[in-house]
């Protein structure tokens, strides 16, 4: 809905997919990792199950993050937003080195605000309502910007 926002307010933006795992993305994407990695091969080079060949191919991709950098600076004149979608598994981002090298990495390069997305459907309970305002806390407290 954020990217749909930012098209409908005609605001120039430049969108990354970090999601390997997702079968269709509802907005055109700039940069999406399964161009450069496919979970699936990763899944059975490392015998992996799924959420092991989703970190691995994010880890993977973490390694050339710089390159992603390279073509965000070089559309920075003509965009206003760089919106990242990460996979829908937030532990795989939140819990790995890669999620925090990509974070920090954007973070010291240009003004980054975090926008932690909870799918209300899915939180009715209080248990699963809990565990996503502690992942969105770990975030704020972690971080060197600011979360919302």
């Amino acid at each position: 809905r954020l990217n749909a926002h930012v098209h409908e307010k005609r605001l120039p933006s430049y969108a990354i997919n970090l999601d390997p795992a997702v079968r269709d993305i509802p907005f055109g994407c700039n940069v999406d990792i399964r161009d450069t990695v496919n979970y699936k091969e990763v899944m059975k080079q490392y015998n992996l199950g799924p959420n092991g060949g989703i970190l691995t191919a994010v880890n993977l991709f973490a390694t050339r993050f710089d390159q992603v950098l390279t073509l965000i600076e070089k559309r920075q004149a003509t965009t206003k937003y760089v919106l990242v979608d990460t996979p829908g598994q937030i532990e795989i981002f939140t819990w790995s080195a890669s999620g925090t090298i990509i974070t920090e990495s954007l973070a010291q390069s240009w003004p980054t605000v975090l926008v932690y997305v909870v799918d209300t459907p899915r939180t009715t309970s209080p248990v699963t309502f809990m565990s996503n305002m502690l992942h969105a806390c770990r975030w704020s407290a972690l971080l060197p910007c600011p979360c919302v």
